[in-house]
C-alpha cells in the first residue's frame, strides 16, 4: 500500500507572514499524525523561507511517525542534518529564486561528495534519497551513490495532467520505476500532485510513498487539515477506485 508523506512547508510560509508564532507546524504535524499519514516532510531551505532549524529540532522531537528531511548538499545543512538525525533525508536541488523546485538534482555533476555525505548519513542509520527526474542515467547514479530511495519528480506529468496530454509523462515515470526497483532502489515519487491527477502515480507498481504538501495546504483552507489528509490518503490506496 502506497504510503502517504505530508509536507507541512506552508504552514511556516502563512506563520511567517506575520512573523510570529501561528500556525504551528509541530501542531499541524500532530493532526496529520492523527489524520493517517505515514510521516512528515519539511525543506530545510538555505534561505530558510519558511521552515527553520527551530522547527526542526522541534519536530524532531514530537513526530510520532517519521521526519523527512528534505534539504541541499550545502555543507552548514548537512551538519545539521547530522546533528539531529532526521529518520529520512531527501537531497534535493534549490536556487535562491524560485518559488518551488523546478527539477531534479544532476547526480552526475558531483557523484563523489554526494557518496561521501550519503555515506556519513546512513552511517547513523539515515535513510536517503534523491529527488531526480525519471531519467536513466541520474537513477543509475542514485544506485552509483548508495541512496536507499529515488524520489521521482512528478511536475512535468503535473503540468502535462492539467493539458491533458500526461500519458507520455506518464509512461517516462512507469519506465523509470520499473529501473529503479530492478536496481534495488525503493521508489518514492513527488512535486506538483493533487487529487485530481495523483492516482495514476499511486498505482504504478511498486511505488512505495508519495510526498504531497502545497495541494493538501490549499485544501485544508476550506476542508481542514485532518479532512484533507484523509481524502488524499484514501485515493492514493486506493487508485483504481477512482
Amino acid at each position: 500500500m502506497v504510503k502517504l508523506g505530508v509536507n507541512i512547508d506552508h504552514i511556516a510560509s502563512i506563520r511567517n507572514l506575520r512573523l510570529g508564532k501561528l500556525p504551528s507546524p509541530v501542531q499541524a504535524a500532530e493532526i496529520v499524525e492523527s489524520a493517517g499519514a505515514a510521516g512528515i516532510t519539511v525543506h530545510l531551505r538555505e534561505d530558510r523561507r519558511h521552515i527553520n532549524d527551530g522547527d526542526v529540532i522541534t519536530l524532531r522531537k514530537s513526530v510520532k511517525t517519521k521526519l523527512n528531511l528534505e534539504m541541499s548538499v550545502a555543507p552548514d545543512i548537512v551538519q545539521f542534518a547530522l546533528n539531529i538525525l532526521p529518520d529520512d533525508v531527501c537531497f534535493v536541488p534549490e536556487k535562491r529564486r524560485e518559488l518551488t523546485t523546478e527539477g531534479g538534482l544532476d547526480l552526475r555533476s558531483d557523484m563523489s561528495r554526494m557518496r561521501k555525505i550519503i555515506g556519513k548519513l546512513k552511517s547513523k542509520n539515515v535513510r536517503v534519497s534523491v529527488f531526480i527526474d525519471p531519467v536513466a542515467d541520474q537513477i543509475r547514479a542514485a544506485k552509483d551513490i548508495d541512496a536507499d530511495f529515488v524520489e521521482l519528480h512528478t511536475g512535468k506529468y503535473a503540468e502535462s495532467f492539467t493539458a491533458g496530454s500526461y500519458k507520455r509523462e506518464l509512461k517516462r515515470l512507469t519506465d523509470a520505476a520499473g529501473l529503479a526497483l530492478s536496481l534495488g532502489l525503493g521508489l518514492n515519487a513527488g512535486h506538483g500532485l493533487d487529487y485530481n491527477n495523483v492516482c495514476p502515480i499511486a498505482a504504478i507498481n511498486g511505488m512505495n510513498e508519495l510526498n504531497i504538501g502545497y495541494s493538501i495546504i490549499c485544501d485544508a483552507v476550506f476542508a481542514g487539515l485532518f479532512e484533507s489528509v484523509v481524502k488524499m490518503k484514501k485515493l492514493i490506496e486506493n487508485p483504481g477506485k477512482y
